[in-house]
C-alpha cells in the first residue's frame, strides 16, 4: 500500500492530503464548506491535480457503538453512518458527502472510514455511563462516546514517544474543543459525550449546559427542540458570548463581552484539565494540539495558570512558539509535569488505519 489519500470533511472546510508510503505529503488541498456544503466539482478538480492514490481514508466523526475500529466502506457501512447523522450534525453529513463525492471521482479505489469515536471505545463504564433509566440506556444506546479521537490518539502517542511517560491529558483546542485522559495509550475519560456538544466551551457550541435549563426554555418559552438544538450548535459558545468564535479576535479586543467570553472559556478548560488528571490519579504530561492549542501561546499560558498544584509550569520563552512542526516542549525544565505542544496530524492517524485494514 503506497499512496493514501486522506479526506477530512470538517465544519468549515474539506481537506485532502495525499501521503506516500513513508507519510511524505505529496499533495494537499483545502476547499471551503459554505452554506452547509462544498463544491463537488472543485473537489474532483483537486483530486485530478494530484497523483493517483492507492487507497482513500475518510475521517468520520461518529461510529456509534458498532464501529470501534477503521472499516472498509461499502453500501451497508454508508447506510449505518447515515443513521448516526443526528448525533453529529455539524460533521457527519459533510463526511458522508465527502465519501460520496470522492467515491464518484475515484470509483475503483478502495476506501476506509476511520472514526473519531473509536479511540474512546476503551472508556471504563464509570466514565461512559450516564445516570439515566436503564430502559433508556439500553433501548437507545445512550452513553458517552467521545470525539476528536483521531487527534487524541496521535497527540498522546507522540507525547509518549517523546517523554516515555504514561498519564497524559490532551487538550484538543480548535473550533471544536475537547479534553482526553490517556493512560498507556488508552482513553479513560473525555469531555465530549453522547454528542460533540458536551464539555468545553467552543467556537459556536455551548459545551455542557444544565439540561433543566433547556427543558425550561422548551416548556416555558415554547421554543421548538429543533431551534434549541440549532442554537446550541451554531449560535452558542464564544459566538453566543461575544459575537465571534475566533479567539484571536477576542484576545485582541478590549471590551466586557470579549473578556467574559475568554474567561468563561478558560474557566471551563482549567477545570476540565484538573478533572482529567483526577481520572488518571495524577498527571505526567499535558499536551496542547489543534488550531488554538498549537498557535496561541496566550491561551496555553492562561489555561495553565493556577495548575501549579498539578505540577504544570510553562517556560514563557519556550511557550512563545506559534508554529509547531512535530512536537515542542514548552514546560519549565524540571517541572513534575511535561507540557508539550503537538502538531495535529489526524491525516497520519487515518493513513495508519487505512493500511491496517487493507494490508493487515
Amino acid at each position: 500500500m503506497t499512496r493514501v489519500l486522506v479526506v477530512n470533511a470538517g465544519s468549515s472546510s474539506i481537506k485532502t492530503t495525499l501521503l506516500d508510503h513513508d507519510d511524505t505529503v505529496l499533495a494537499h488541498d483545502s476547499l471551503p464548506v459554505e452554506h452547509g456544503g462544498f463544491d463537488a466539482d472543485a473537489l474532483a478538480a483537486a483530486l485530478d491535480r494530484a497523483p493517483a492514490p492507492d487507497a482513500v481514508g475518510h475521517r468520520v466523526v461518529h461510529g456509534g457503538s458498532e464501529f470501534t475500529e477503521p472499516v472498509r466502506l461499502d453500501d451497508r457501512v454508508r447506510d449505518r453512518l447515515r443513521d448516526l447523522a443526528d448525533l453529529a450534525p455539524l460533521h457527519q453529513a459533510k463526511s458522508l458527502a465527502g465519501i460520496d463525492a470522492v467515491g464518484r471521482a475515484l470509483p475503483d479505489v478502495p476506501a476506509v472510514a476511520c472514526f473519531d469515536t473509536a479511540f474512546h471505545a476503551t472508556l471504563p463504564p464509570a466514565a461512559a455511563t450516564y445516570a439515566l433509566p436503564a430502559a433508556w440506556r439500553d433501548r437507545y444506546a445512550l452513553r458517552r462516546y467521545g470525539f476528536h479521537g483521531l487527534s487524541h490518539a496521535y497527540a498522546s502517542r507522540t507525547a509518549a514517544e517523546l517523554t516515555g511517560r504514561s498519564r497524559t491529558v490532551v487538550a484538543h483546542l480548535g473550533a471544536g474543543a475537547s479534553l482526553c485522559a490517556v493512560r498507556d495509550g488508552r482513553s479513560v475519560d473525555t469531555t465530549m459525550g453522547f454528542t460533540p456538544l458536551e464539555g468545553l466551551v467552543m467556537a459556536t457550541r455551548s459545551g455542557s449546559v444544565d439540561p433543566g435549563l433547556l427543558l425550561w426554555l422548551i416548556e416555558h418559552e415554547g421554543l421548538a427542540p429543533a431551534d434549541v438544538a440549532d442554537a446550541l450548535e451554531h449560535d452558542s459558545g464564544l459566538t453566543g458570548l461575544a459575537g465571534t468564535g475566533d479567539l484571536r479576535d477576542l484576545l485582541a479586543r478590549d471590551d466586557d463581552a470579549s473578556r467574559l467570553a475568554v474567561d468563561v472559556y478558560l474557566h471551563r478548560l482549567r477545570a476540565g484539565i484538573a478533572a482529567m488528571a483526577a481520572s488518571l490519579d495524577g498527571l505526567d504530561v499535558l499536551v496542547f494540539t489543534g488550531g488554538v492549542g498549537e498557535h496561541s501561546p496566550q491561551i496555553r499560558s492562561r489555561a495553565t495558570d493556577g495548575l501549579e498544584f498539578l505540577g504544570v509550569a510553562l517556560d514563557l520563552d519556550r511557550n512563545a512558539v506559534e508554529t509547531v512542526t512535530g512536537a515542542v516542549d514548552v514546560g519549565t525544565s524540571g517541572a513534575p509535569v511535561r507540557t508539550i505542544v503537538v502538531e495535529s496530524r489526524e491525516d497520519l492517524e487515518v493513513a495508519a488505519g487505512v493500511r491496517a485494514v487493507l494490508t493487515g
